[in-house]
């Protein structure tokens, strides 16, 4: 196993171990985030929108407004506007204005879009068990409480407006 020093290189110590623990977050993440991209990319799809998607099926059949899929996306986007804005040229994702509040509109995933999820489901349901298959069961059930633990005291995601999601 390479430590995450020999990994980038880097010839000092680190300034403290609490560095140390996020910056190996930060790239373990960042090998996540890469392995999704990679799969996703084949069906013309960020990882991202992958993630709208899910969250939307999840959704059906009311729909969420901009702030709630916000909320709920793993991580935070800024401009969820435009992102519904490239599902929705994409023709995997509609929107449509409440009958009642017209300044409420709500979004839903498309029946291209559940298609669409259809495929690419198998192989992203099998990544999570290749990426983590070094870690025993009890290692898995630690890691997500440290980092459950972990995440608590952070910031709330960003909503759709820029603000604070929460």
């Amino acid at each position: 196993m390479v430590s995450l020093k020999q990994e980038i290189a880097q010839q000092s110590p680190f300034t403290s171990m609490e560095e140390e623990v996020l910056l190996n977050l930060l790239r373990t993440a960042d090998a996540a985030e890469r392995g999704l991209q990679h799969l996703v990319k084949p069906w013309g799809i960020t990882s991202t929108q992958y993630n709208v998607l899910r969250i939307l099926r999840g959704s059906e059949p009311q729909g969420l407004m901009c702030s709630a899929i916000g909320s709920r996306m793993i991580t935070a986007e800024p401009d969820i506007t435009r992102l519904i804005a490239r599902l929705k040229a994409m023709k995997l994702a509609r929107q449509q204005r409440d009958k009642q509040d017209r300044r409420v509109v709500w979004t839903r995933i498309t029946a291209e879009g559940l298609r669409l999820l259809a495929q690419i489901d198998p192989q992203i349901t099998h990544f999570p068990l290749e990426f983590f298959a070094r870690l025993t069961e009890g290692e898995k059930a630690e890691l997500i409480r440290l980092l459950e633990k972990t995440r608590s005291a952070a910031p709330d995601p960003v909503a759709c407006d820029g603000s604070h999601a929460r």
